[in-house]
């Protein structure tokens, strides 16, 4: 036992002095010490993108794990704005068309899938993104999409997916009038129902279109289950009220939409679905591009591998409709000054000038593979904001050429 104490007494003795003497050093020892990223100069998964029309060089980006940043040379260098905020997960971001210093910013990843991070609701700033006001909807834990009324920036709309793993009711679409010091759920199924895409007709505010997506997480890498019915909304009243878009459309399981600014009545739907009247049934689900020229009222298949009733449909080119790895949906984006220039973004991003029939590829593993969204200047269609899983990319010139995403280095990383 005496031994024992002897030991316990020399090891205290050592760390007494040990302690003693790294208080004792100079802190002129390691003033010239410094800390440096080593790398890796790369980014994570990118789902939130927006851009300034007429502030052609600015852009802004929202990690699923690394917050939100902002470039002012057109994608060249990018500065942190949300270092300060309790998250760092960003799935939306929104800048008011009316007034650029107003920007909203949905918090969580924008997408539910295996890999994941959530967040705490909804933020806005007043100056820029130089400080941030935290909103609501705390416990929507995942927002997919902000939009924002063009002629008023008090105005908004936001798809809230909601807790990834189980049920909760703050899920589906809201609107606010007041800026968001308020919302109100408008468009809601169930508890276990996400809000996900959001589209505004530029000329009427008051038309406005959604996408409902059923959908859980569970331990293992896919989905624990999904469901059908709900896809495709429609309101012409501000968002009072909803009708379902079907006509034309298979069972809608996911969907995401896209309308042309140039044409409000032509839209696109980049849709995951089955046959009608083969809900329940092991068919193999399709997924496919449909378009309309009336505003939603009809919807004719574009690019289908099976037609809406399952009828096989010949020559389709299957690229633009891969989907990303853990089963993201490809999104779509229409240029703002001609009706049939699409973009699809997956695992490479394409372009179709023909309204969706062909496609050709205009930037792929060089930019980092898995692109998630894209933005194209209203004002300048030959800016185009691309995010991937690797961070942003900015073009000046239609997609010839790109920038670099080693200027984004974030967690999340692939």
């Amino acid at each position: 036992m005496r031994t024992n104490w002897t030991r316990i007494a020399l090891v205290l003795g050592f760390f007494g002095s040990s302690v003693s003497a790294a208080a004792a050093q100079s802190p002129e020892l390691y003033s010239d010490m410094h800390w440096r990223s080593i790398g890796p100069t790369r980014a994570g998964r990118t789902r939130a993108l927006d851009g300034v029309p007429d502030q052609p060089n600015v852009f802004y980006i929202g990690f699923d794990n690394g917050g939100m940043w902002r470039s002012t040379d057109y994608g060249s260098t990018w500065q942190p704005l949300f270092d300060k905020e309790t998250t760092g997960s960003i799935g939306a971001i929104a800048v008011a068309p009316s007034d650029p210093n107003i920007i909203y910013v949905g918090s969580g990843a924008g997408i539910i899938r295996p890999d994941l991070s959530t967040g705490d609701g909804m933020y806005k700033s007043t100056d820029a993104g130089a400080t941030w006001t935290h909103l609501g909807l705390r416990d929507s834990q995942m927002i997919a999409d902000v939009v924002v009324d063009p002629t008023d920036p008090d105005r908004l709309f936001v798809g809230v997916l909601g807790h990834p793993y189980g049920p909760n009711e703050e899920r589906g679409i809201f609107r606010s009038t007041d800026g968001g010091q308020s919302f109100e759920k408008v468009l809601y199924h169930d508890e276990y129902t996400s809000g996900n895409d959001l589209v505004m007709d530029p000329s009427d505010p008051n038309t406005v279109y959604a996408t409902l997506w059923q959908q859980q997480e569970s331990f293992r890498e896919s989905g624990a289950f999904g469901g059908f019915g709900d896809g495709i909304f429609k309101s012409t009243d501000g968002g009072t009220t909803w009708r379902p878009l079907t006509q034309g459309l298979p069972s809608v399981i996911e969907a995401n939409l896209a309308l042309a600014p140039s044409n409000p009545n032509v839209l696109y739907a980049m849709v995951a679905g089955l046959p009608k009247g083969a809900e329940g049934s092991s068919t193999t689900g399709v997924v496919g591009i449909f378009r309309t020229t009336d505003a939603g009222e009809h919807w004719t298949p574009i690019n289908v591998p099976a037609g809406p009733m399952g009828e096989a449909t010949s020559h389709v080119d299957t690229r633009p409709l891969a989907r990303i790895g853990g089963g993201d949906l490809p999104t779509l984006t229409v240029d703002p000054t001609d009706e049939n220039v699409v973009y699809s973004s997956t695992v490479v991003m394409w372009r179709s000038e023909d309204g969706g029939h062909t496609w050709s590829a205009i930037v792929g593993a060089y930019g980092g593979d898995d692109y998630q969204k894209t933005w194209i200047n209203p004002n300048n269609p030959d800016i185009i904001l691309t995010v991937s899983d690797q961070g942003a990319l900015v073009s000046g010139n239609g997609g010839e050429s790109w920038s670099t995403w080693y200027t984004q280095p974030t967690g999340a990383m692939y």
